[in-house]
């Protein structure tokens, strides 16, 4: 692991300062994975988020930042997006639920704007974006969020987060059931084609 992380440092840039100190282990991990795997039922995902989400999600952190830590904190989620174009041949899986798309935030063409900016980002052929529908059900991930990632040398790690922390998971056992479970929502949400219709009719009604 120690091993993993020192490689990794040759790709940070100095806008680490902005990522919070329990996440830093996982943005380092995310730089050397040869596949990344995220569910999320709270937010688009950062990798998918427009600038203005972005912006919307952390003016409404609390405690306030101030606008110099704000900026500090797009610049870096910028810069993570990066990875969806520079890494072509690195599968990116996310399944979301569809809750999140139609949770309100601005107005009208803010949504819009978000909305085509997942259908952009999720368009390349090594990003795969799946939704979880509303009337879906139940499901395997109720627990919450996770993120999985596999390194060149076969080693597989997880992530949880919660308020204020976030896990960075090794152990052989938990990483396998959290994949075991990730791959069952897989088979229960709507395939990317169907993802992209819902995300383009959501778009539609507003």
């Amino acid at each position: 692991m120690k091993l993993i992380l020192r490689k990794s440092a040759r790709f940070l840039t100095r806008r680490e300062a902005g990522l919070a100190a329990w996440f830093r282990r996982w943005a380092r991990l995310e730089r050397l994975a040869v596949s990344l795997c995220t569910y999320e039922c709270r937010l688009v995902p950062g990798l998918l988020q427009s600038e203005e989400y972005a912006r919307a999600v952390f003016e409404g952190t609390i405690p306030v930042v101030s606008d110099e830590r704000l900026e500090a904190l797009l610049a870096v989620r910028t810069e993570r997006q990066r990875m969806l174009y520079e890494r072509p041949t690195v599968p990116f899986s996310f399944i979301v639920e569809e809750h999140v798309f139609r949770r309100r935030y601005g107005d009208a063409e803010q949504m819009r704007g978000t909305l085509d900016h997942v259908l952009e980002h999720s368009a390349p052929r090594n990003v795969t974006l799946q939704i979880v529908p509303l009337e879906g059900g139940l499901h395997s991930c109720l627990d919450g969020p996770v993120r999985l990632a596999e390194t060149a040398e076969g080693r597989r790690f997880a992530y949880c987060e919660g308020q204020q922390n976030g896990r960075l998971i090794a152990d052989v056992k938990e990483v396998s059931l959290l994949q075991q479970r990730y791959d069952t929502l897989r088979s229960q949400a709507l395939n990317p084609k169907d993802s992209r219709g819902l995300l383009e009719r959501l778009r539609g009604e507003l």
